[in-house]
């Protein structure tokens, strides 16, 4: 099988990325549905394509190739056969079973669409008032199918490990659709299908996203236990990945994080950007240092011996053997400008090769401080992007790295 995808680091330089432009479901937003959506605001769309489009142009100058999930799955349902199966399904997800009228209303209206219109509609959600009666649904509701807000941030509903990928369970249910289309892509899609090991589907009972994992090198997992991981599923995850013969990971770290809102995913507090240098805010450390931490490794008989630790820095310095760890704060350690900063993305950096990252030009305090410790930045705009909670690395799924 030749592979198609290749990410065995954080920091090897980035070859390809998954996207996703934002679309009409950020306007699909309201007041009284955000926080179910998960953002805290109501997004001006047309700024947030322009500043997405500025964030896809700076990969692709830096020799980034950039896929959007928007089109791969709009070839993969040029397929009239698949296109009808997974209409069906995508519906079915969302609450509407068939033999329902709602069931059959969505599928009559959906396949009126042409492909790419298709999938816009797919994730900017189907309105009530769509239809001439309602469906007779209660006044207060406003879609039949939700609206796919957060589909932007391709990072969380899989997460590439190798040359192969899980498909997430994702905990909360307006982004658990997410997962399908990613889903539908890797198992239909000529360039991926047939080409990548699955280590995990996404009929499973435990939670898993992608912002949670990280791949310190080709041998070690790093997994937050967050607001949207759970234990178990780091564990499945884990006796997978040591069994296979097509995987090379051989040890998992597991960082316990705060379960709130500003900090739902590790890549939200914690990111790597060099062999020794890794980005930190300090309101998830005790005493500056100290994390609880669980590391599993499978020993050459096979056996998996875990172990706790709270010592961040020597953890660190035991996986990457590298002598002089270098953590850079978030904010600068400022308790003021690591708030602001941290809410704001400030620690979510996407590094696009060793010493080189791309952040947010809004946390210029962070950035400053990555610039000191001789780290490249590529800054990119952000006022409405952040809105949904998420920075350069949320926004990314890589494919291929060097």
């Amino acid at each position: 099988m030749e592979p198609a995808l290749q990410v065995n680091s954080e920091i090897g330089r980035l070859r390809t990325v998954l996207l996703k432009r934002p679309g009409t479901e950020l306007e699909n937003i309201t007041p009284e549905t955000m926080h179910e959506l998960l953002f805290d605001d109501t997004p001006y769309l047309k700024i947030a394509q322009v500043e997405h489009d500025e964030f896809a142009t700076t990969l692709r100058e830096q020799g980034v190739e950039t896929l959007y999930i928007e089109q791969l799955v709009a070839d993969v349902l040029a397929d009239s056969d698949v296109r009808r199966q997974f209409i069906a399904r995508f519906i079915a997800e969302q609450g509407h079973q068939p033999g329902t009228p709602e069931f059959a209303a969505l599928m009559g209206y959906l396949h009126g669409f042409n492909v790419t219109d298709l999938v816009a509609k797919l994730y900017a959600g189907v309105r009530v008032d769509e239809f001439d009666n309602g469906l007779n649904q209660p006044a207060q509701r406003l879609f039949l199918l939700h609206p796919l807000p957060n589909a932007y941030f391709t990072r969380d509903p899989q997460s590439v490990i190798g040359n192969g990928l899980t498909i997430n369970r994702m905990t909360y249910p307006v982004r658990q659709v997410e997962s399908l289309l990613t889903e539908l892509v890797m198992t239909h899609h000529p360039r991926f299908a047939g080409h990548v090991n699955i280590w995990r589907s996404r009929e499973v009972e435990t939670c898993l996203e992608g912002g949670d994992a990280l791949i310190l090198n080709e041998h070690t997992l790093a997994v937050g236990l967050s607001e949207r991981t759970e234990q178990a599923a780091v564990t499945e995850l884990a006796e997978t990945l040591f069994k296979s013969a097509d995987s090379q990971i051989d040890t998992v770290l597991m960082m316990q994080i705060p379960h709130s809102h500003a900090t739902m995913h590790l890549d939200t507090v914690f990111t790597m950007v060099n062999t020794n240098q890794f980005t930190m805010y300090p309101g998830v450390l005790a005493d500056g240092n100290t994390l609880e931490m669980v590391l599993a490794r499978k020993k050459s008989s096979g056996e998996v011996v875990l172990g706790r630790r709270t010592d961040l820095i020597a953890t660190l310095r035991e996986i990457t053997e590298e002598v002089d760890l270098d953590l850079i704060l978030t904010g600068a350690g400022d308790p003021v400008h690591a708030l602001r900063e941290q809410w704001n993305d400030g620690s979510n950096t996407l590094t696009i090769a060793p010493g080189e990252v791309v952040t947010y030009d809004r946390n210029h305090v962070s950035n400053d401080l990555l610039r000191e410790h001789g780290i490249i930045v590529h800054e990119v705009r952000s006022s409405e992007l952040s809105r949904g909670r998420g920075g350069p690395r949320c926004m990314t799924q890589p494919i291929w790295r060097d």
